[in-house]
């Protein structure tokens, strides 16, 4: 007797999901065909687990793509990547021990998508800005300029721009989110990076789309010049689910 397959789980939905899957295509180097498990009134979608399955593009392109097309189609739980279950039974367990929670979460989410919003700003463009609202900045540039001032001075000016790229960030990112925030019906904002100065996700109706995307666009403008909004969506609620 063969031992019981493990399986890649994409999403759940209800059953009344069109469950169309053709063509979709799975994750692993030689993907198996996608198909589903059923509860008593929800269903998972699932693939055999490949064993060579690794963090990387591949995979990871396979993994949301098979989401976006479901959802495409109807309300899902897009699961996160990476979750694979011992067998069948597993899976229809969880499904029909948790159906009360996945039923509820479904019906939260229909009608609704995710928008991400990352900002980006030129490093010169920042600093350009730091000189600009601060005369102590400006001072203390002028001073150190071809090696000139003490070593305090170039400490201190070292210290002051980087309070002041913090300030001027945070206040970029302020303002993106109050922009946007009307639109939304609630968000999940991750702290602040080297490289964005703002990425929080949004749960937004399907009705404030466009609106949504526009608003980001105009925002933007804006900004001015050296700051960037890149603007996903609409996504499965992956960060909502």
């Amino acid at each position: 007797m063969s031992a019981p397959m493990a399986l890649y789980v994409y999403a759940i939905t209800d059953d009344s999901h069109p469950l169309d899957l053709d063509g979709i295509k799975g994750v692993g180097a030689s993907p198996a065909e996608l198909h589903t498990v059923r509860g008593d009134s929800l269903c998972a979608v699932v693939s055999e687990a490949p064993e060579d399955l690794s963090v990387a593009r591949r995979d990871l392109e396979a993994h949301h793509e098979a989401q976006e097309r479901l959802w495409a189609e109807g309300t899902v739980l897009p699961l996160s990547f990476g979750f694979v279950a011992q067998d069948e039974e597993t899976v229809r367990a969880v499904l029909e021990e948790r159906a009360e929670q996945f039923t509820q979460r479904l019906e939260e989410l229909a009608g609704r998508a995710e928008f991400n919003v990352k900002g980006l700003q030129e490093e010169d463009a920042v600093l350009r800005s730091v000189l600009e609202e601060s005369p102590e900045v400006r001072a203390l540039n002028e001073a150190t300029r071809a090696g000139g001032g003490t070593q305090q001075d170039r400490l201190a000016l070292g210290q002051l721009v980087a309070e002041g790229v913090q300030s001027h960030e945070e206040a970029l990112a302020a303002e993106v989110l109050a922009a946007l925030r009307p639109l939304t019906l609630t968000e999940k904002v991750a702290p602040p990076s080297q490289q964005y100065f703002v990425n929080a996700s949004f749960l937004v109706e399907d009705e404030r789309g466009e609106e949504f995307t526009r608003t980001g666009e105009e925002l933007a403008e804006r900004l001015g010049e050296g700051v960037e909004l890149r603007i996903r969506g609409p996504l499965p609620p992956y960060s909502f689910t």
